[in-house]
């Protein structure tokens, strides 16, 4: 999953929230607690792992995967995790409204990025320079355009993979089969509230 859908599968917990959007960029174990960062915001990193682990298993996901062309199935992960970004913006009014969150797009990620602003002790250095980006760009909103998705796609074929990959273009395969793709993240969806919704009430709850 990309940045929207992890703030939004994170729930209603500021920290369960920003842990979801800065979870890539936290590496190695969490116990102990790495420097600055809390046990809360750990248990939000943690959630974020868990919702990426449930995805790779499931079968709508694994659908767009294979519906990604063979010279590119490698990077179809982070192709896919993209995609699902932008039909989650594109279809936020929809999909926000049985949700306690902002049913605005642009409250919803205003008030993200404020969150993520009131810790910044707890954000990792590699993350520093990305979130600035993020805010002053809006990328979690700007997802609802396609050609953004692409672009998107492209920055991070040449900036943030190391190794040579066939990232670059890779945006073109989401028009190719456009209405696939839609119809799998609908399918996807509902399971990945459902399951980041059972993981948080179960952290929550008291052992017997």
């Amino acid at each position: 999953m990309n940045y929207l859908a992890h703030a939004l599968l994170a729930g209603p917990l500021a920290a369960d929230r920003v842990g979801g959007v800065i979870g890539d960029f936290v590496k190695g174990p969490l116990d102990p607690l790495p420097p600055g960062m809390s046990a809360d915001l750990a248990a939000g990193v943690m959630l974020h792992r868990r919702i990426d682990s449930f995805a790779e298993t499931h079968p709508a996901f694994r659908r767009s995967r294979a519906r990604v062309s063979a010279e590119r199935r490698r990077v179809s992960g982070i192709m896919v995790d993209l995609f699902y970004d932008h039909f989650l913006a594109l279809h936020w009014e929809r999909v926000s409204a049985p949700l306690a969150v902002e049913s605005s797009l642009a409250a919803f990620t205003t008030h993200t990025y404020r969150l993520i602003g009131s810790h910044p002790d707890a954000l990792p250095p590699a993350f520093l320079a990305v979130f600035e980006r993020m805010a002053t760009h809006d990328w979690l909103a700007s997802y609802r355009d396609a050609a953004t998705v692409a672009l998107a796609l492209d920055r991070m074929a040449e900036f943030r993979l190391r190794r040579p990959n066939p990232l670059a273009g890779s945006g073109q395969e989401l028009l190719d089969d456009y209405a696939g793709f839609e119809a799998d993240f609908f399918a996807f969806l509902p399971d990945a509230l459902s399951f980041a919704e059972s993981v948080r009430r179960l952290r929550s709850t008291p052992a017997a």
